[in-house]
């Protein structure tokens, strides 16, 4: 029996590689953004950090509103 991840409003869970894929950028980097706290919201499910679409469009609207200058 595996971890189940919990659902919020039907959301799709993308891994991070999906995430670098998505901003054109490495997953190492997206890994970053995480370790220093400026990157989209990841959750911890077993041994795999995943990222629900709705927190990857919320912080795609704080680059907006930052300017993009957080990331």
């Amino acid at each position: 029996m595996g971890v189940q991840a919990p659902e919020k409003d039907d959301d799709g869970f993308l891994t991070t590689e999906e995430v670098a894929a998505r901003y054109r950028t490495v997953p190492s980097t997206v890994r970053y953004w995480r370790h220093i706290g400026t990157g989209p919201k990841g959750t911890v499910y077993g041994r795999r950090v995943l990222y629900r679409e709705s927190d990857l469009r919320e912080w795609e609207h704080e680059q907006e509103d930052d300017g993009g200058e957080a990331a």
